[in-house]
């Protein structure tokens, strides 16, 4: 799943043209205008009166930019950042170790925050309010607590499942931000401003045509860009053109709208097997040999996006666009299969 050429998951061969490409302030970000603009005016405030950077959280799909994002928060704060993760964070002592050694006005950015365990994330609740560790030693009658102040930081949480962050915590962030898919203009700014950075040369038609299958996700687009220059290397002379990306692309088996075989596979199973739907996530999850998490945070949120799949209270619903995307006749007994969304 991870392998996938459309995931927006972070992949081994991602992390050093990631960060290459990577906007470093708020005026170099392409798209998710309504944020930023927001932002803008946070830090303004917040270096106008001395202060720390509300404690913000960032969710929606991988690929987004939540991590780019992070880095840009403490480039405009002139903040030093610390990034980890929920996962690598297992004890107590080591959420301690972090917040004790933080300097003043840094960034403490963590990712999949969504997976700190219970004794950990609760470590966060003091230091988020009142910039105090707390936590108890000994146990038993023994048992005491210890306060102990911390510098004053912002923390920056990142998570794909926005729903698995516990409430107390999510009550703790001064700014809740969704990042959503990237339109399709945004999407060819991306790419030309990649193609411009990494000195590749390339057309307009040949920058539109990536854009349009890279599912509103920069990660996505600058990794269909890479391999897209290397097939342009080999059979066209070093240049990307409309024709050589989509010759690319196909081979790739990424259709005109970055639908690749998994996506297809999914479409088809509720299709064939189950009439379109509705169909409930376990049963489509047993039916493609798949996760049923993987398909929530990994398959849908696309589908849904493009308006190719619902989720009803019966179950996902395969809807008549995709029918038409895959030239299926949509089956009339279908109108009837249509519920009400969540």
């Amino acid at each position: 799943m991870t392998g996938r050429v459309v995931s927006g998951i972070q992949q081994t061969d991602d992390s050093k043209i990631d960060y290459s490409l990577r906007p470093k302030s708020l005026k170099d970000y392409i798209g998710q205008t309504k944020i930023v603009e927001n932002l803008k005016i946070s830090i303004s405030a917040a270096k106008q009166r001395k202060e720390t950077l509300d404690h913000t959280l960032l969710y929606g799909p991988p690929g987004l930019g939540k991590t780019t994002l992070s880095i840009i928060l403490a480039n405009e704060m002139e903040s030093p950042i610390k990034i980890t993760s929920g996962p690598a964070i297992e004890r107590a002592g080591d959420m301690v170790s972090i917040l004790t050694r933080l300097r003043k006005g840094e960034v403490l950015f963590i990712d999949e925050i969504h997976r700190l365990n219970k004794t950990v994330e609760e470590i966060l609740y003091s230091a988020m309010e009142d910039f105090v560790v707390s936590w108890m030693i000994d146990k038993g009658l023994k048992a005491r607590s210890m306060n102990l102040p911390i510098q004053p930081f912002t923390l920056v949480g990142a998570t794909t499942r926005y729903g698995m962050v516990s409430s107390p915590l999510r009550d703790r962030f001064g700014s809740v931000y969704r990042l959503n898919f990237y339109d399709n203009k945004s999407m060819e700014m991306i790419v030309k401003r990649s193609v411009s950075i990494t000195n590749i040369e390339s057309n307009l038609e040949g920058i539109i045509e990536i854009a349009k299958r890279s599912r509103g996700t920069p990660r996505i687009a600058n990794r269909l860009l890479r391999r897209v220059r290397d097939y342009a290397q080999v059979k066209a002379n070093n240049k990307i053109t409309g024709i050589i990306a989509q010759e690319a692309l196909t081979k790739l088996e990424v259709d005109e709208i970055g639908l690749d075989n998994t996506d297809h596979l999914l479409l088809m199973s509720i299709i064939d097997k189950f009439k379109g739907g509705p169909v409930g996530i376990d049963t489509i999850a047993t039916s493609i040999r798949e996760e049923s998490e993987t398909i929530e945070d990994v398959y849908e949120p696309y589908l849904i996006q493009i308006g190719f799949l619902e989720r009803t209270k019966k179950g996902r619903l395969v809807t008549e666009r995709a029918y038409k995307h895959l030239n299926l006749k949509f089956p009339e007994i279908n109108t009837t299969n249509q519920a009400t969304l969540f």
